[in-house]
């Protein structure tokens, strides 16, 4: 094994006020490979995306295969989305929380692990704190840093550091 990769896992559960319902699904492997633009990985295949008409889980599902591992994004209508990142390359999570935001997010449950040696949960304060609203209207916050940090620490003491 190459002891200059990494292997960093992120696994996102989030659930959204705009799931991506369009049936056009170029629209979203446009969106897929601008994720993967954005944490500066490279698509080897992909992505390849189809829509499940199965009632009870109707939605998207889409795979790309990245050259340092995959990224795997599942939506459905009932406004849940699952994101899987694998890579052996270093990325920011906060980068793919940015661009989930554009689905408006309401919650997100997420584990970083490292899987070099095991599967560690990476706690190293990457994403301090999140707040949809911040993300979703850009700039309108109203209220201090600190308030914010508070009340979203009341929330979820995990994910608002």
């Amino acid at each position: 094994m190459n002891p200059n990769l990494v292997h960093k896992h992120l696994l996102v559960r989030a659930e959204v006020n705009s799931p991506p319902l369009f049936k056009d699904r170029e629209t979203l492997n446009n969106e897929i490979k601008s994720l993967i633009k954005n944490i500066d990985m490279n698509i080897l295949s992909g992505p390849h995306t189809e829509w499940s008409d199965v009632e009870g889980n109707e939605g998207y599902s889409s795979v790309a295969i990245i050259d340092t591992s995959s990224i795997t994004f599942h939506s459905w209508i009932d406004g849940v989305i699952q994101l899987d990142v694998y890579s052996c390359k270093q990325f920011k999570i906060k980068t793919i929380f940015s661009w989930l935001a554009q689905f408006d997010l309401e919650k997100v449950d997420y584990k970083y692990i490292d899987r070099d040696k095991g599967f560690k949960t990476i706690d190293n304060n990457e994403l301090s704190w999140w707040d949809s609203k911040y993300y979703n209207t850009k700039n309108k916050i109203t209220e201090t840093y600190e308030d914010k940090i508070e009340r979203l620490r009341a929330k979820d003491p995990f994910i608002y550091k």
